[in-house]
């Protein structure tokens, strides 16, 4: 947000000093917000999160144009011209959108740690969803509108899913692999998954490789003596006792921070 704010502002600053003294605010904080959504929700850069927004508020346009003709039966053949252009304005976003997941799927950031730390302490240990019908798994039948629990951290250590090594720390796992080798896609649920999906897994990503970042440029770590390895759960994953370890300064390093 800071960055995005800031960004702005010094272009705003080389307009004045360049003697151009008017600037669409609107349309800039329009432009803003749009990139930070795109950064903080979905995880994309700029020019993505551009062409996505751009298309949207197309879209409302064009749509705001008929509106006056919603609940007319056949009122898409009253309006032919706008209907197409939100037909194709809605291929494109589409388009667009599905062109950022698979570049997404295609991708892990070269943080396998991360990943791995996150398929064996699950900060979720489960997530709860409720049939909207009734549903067969294997010989189970499971009525509509019952609450299910998922058992995340189950899943995460099944072996079948994940091969004998499941107990091994591996971040080489995801090496070639969002999902790690697991032999099914909805097999790896660190953030949930579907429209319940957690809302600040990305804020979460980008904190982490932020803060621990910056902490490894000035500490390493060794475990305390006086560390007892007892996860438990308090609505997240967290450690019973604590987290004692043995901090050691390393030499001052001046450096540049990329977040990829």
């Amino acid at each position: 947000m800071v960055e995005s704010t800031t960004t702005m502002l010094d272009k705003w600053t080389s307009l004045v000093n360049s003697g151009c003294q008017e600037v669409d605010v609107e349309r800039e904080i329009i432009a803003t917000a749009g990139e930070i959504i795109a950064k903080t929700s979905f995880g994309i850069g700029y020019e993505n999160g551009r062409q996505v927004f751009e298309k949207l508020r197309a879209m409302q346009f064009t749509l705001f144009k008929t509106n006056r003709y919603v609940g007319v039966p056949f009122s898409r053949f009253l309006c032919p011209k706008q209907t197409l252009e939100a037909k194709n304005l809605g291929q494109e976003i589409d388009n667009l959108l599905m062109t950022i997941i698979t570049d997404r799927r295609n991708s892990n950031g070269g943080w396998d740690v991360m990943n791995e730390v996150l398929r064996l302490y699950s900060p979720a240990p489960n997530v709860q969803r409720q049939t909207r019908e009734d549903i067969t798994v294997n010989n189970l039948t499971i009525p509509k509108g019952t609450n299910v629990w998922i058992d995340v951290v189950g899943m995460h250590h099944d072996p079948s899913l994940w091969g004998k090594d499941v107990y091994e720390f591996k971040p080489e796992r995801f090496d070639n692999d969002l999902y790690g080798g697991c032999n099914h896609k909805m097999g790896y649920l660190p953030f949930g998954f579907g429209g319940r999906m957690c809302v600040g897994r990305h804020l979460t990503t980008m904190e982490y490789k932020v803060v621990l970042s910056l902490i490894l440029t000035r500490f390493s770590f060794s475990l305390s003596p006086n560390y007892s390895h007892s996860p438990s759960i308090m609505l997240s994953l967290r450690p019973n006792f604590g987290l004692p370890l043995i901090v050691h300064p390393c030499r001052v390093v001046v450096f540049t921070l990329k977040i990829v």
